[in-house]
């Protein structure tokens, strides 16, 4: 993202015509608002503004530009807004529709860190199933829809998104983290652990095993993440799911997520959605916003 105060140079210059008019609405020297300009243009190797003998006019490049800067800087401004009204409430509310394996790993440690910075707001967190967090937020149920792989429609706004790509999950000392590069074929001497047809991990699995020409036999199937983690820590079997989901326990020690060729063609999409129409309240806006910027680097914990 551009600089905030290169964004408000570019703003002023564009609406003014004329970096002296600019620089006096600022009160900036004339000298720095150009030469930021002048960097900007190098850096994109295009002129933003026509220098004409009385005043600016943007290039096409320039309109291009002054469209993206003026729509940060909205966004720029409702955030602000929202921050400073959540300063001023004494109490707020949000509810979250999110999945089993969500619920079960990084929410907590996320929403721990959400409580110690608002103490006094009031959150609810609703498991439900996959085709029924959609609809969640679209009735007024929820406010925020956080999964994977569930459907959008015109009436949800995806907030953020980011692509996971699922591994094989197995015990400390499990004889697959002593090979250098692991494949599905390797988990055949193994206990297979793997969801079932209701999970959304399932059908990335099935997909997978066909591709690499592998007969699946699962020796067992369940639709609880929790239960196949903690079996695979019981001994030698291996599950498969994202890194997500087992983050806490992989950082504990207690179980090692090992990444696969075979797995890495068809992602998993993690989703934090929203009503796409109407405004949300202070502490949700405030509670997407701080969900958004977890997502990129999976620091939900």
């Amino acid at each position: 993202m551009l600089h905030a105060r290169i964004l408000t140079y570019l703003d002023e210059v564009a609406r003014l015509g004329s970096i002296r008019k600019a620089a006096a609405r600022l009160n900036v020297a004339s000298s720095a608002i150009n030469r930021q300009i002048l960097a900007l243009e190098t850096e994109l190797g295009a002129p933003i503004f026509e220098r004409m003998p009385r005043r600016l006019r943007l290039t096409s490049a320039g309109e291009i530009l002054i469209m993206h800067v003026r729509e940060t800087l909205k966004s720029s401004q409702r955030v602000a807004a929202q921050i400073e009204a959540l300063k001023g409430l004494q109490r707020g509310e949000a509810t979250i529709a999110t999945m089993n394996g969500l619920a079960g790993g990084p929410l907590p440690g996320f929403l721990a860190g959400v409580m110690g910075a608002h103490p006094r707001m009031h959150i609810r967190l609703r498991v439900l199933p996959l085709d029924q967090i959609p609809n969640a937020v679209l009735t007024g149920e929820a406010d925020i829809a956080l999964g994977y792989n569930f459907p959008t429609g015109p009436g949800l706004r995806v907030v953020a998104s980011h692509d996971l790509h699922l591994g094989a999950v197995v015990a400390p000392g499990h004889p697959l983290t002593r090979r250098n590069a692991a494949w599905l074929v390797d988990c055949l001497e193994f206990p297979l652990v793997l969801s079932d047809a209701s999970m959304t991990i399932r059908p990335v699995v099935d997909l997978a095993f066909t591709r690499a020409g592998i007969p699946l036999h699962p020796t067992i199937e369940s639709n609880s993440i929790e239960f196949m983690m903690r079996i695979v820590r019981e001994g030698n079997a291996v599950t498969f799911l994202n890194p997500v989901d087992i983050g806490v326990d992989v950082a504990r020690g207690d179980l090692v997520f090992i990444p696969f060729q075979d797995l890495k063609v068809d992602p998993i999409t993690i989703k934090l959605a929203v009503r796409a129409r109407g405004t949300l309240d202070a502490f949700p806006s405030v509670l997407v916003e701080e969900m958004r910027v977890a997502m990129p680097g999976l620091r939900l914990t």
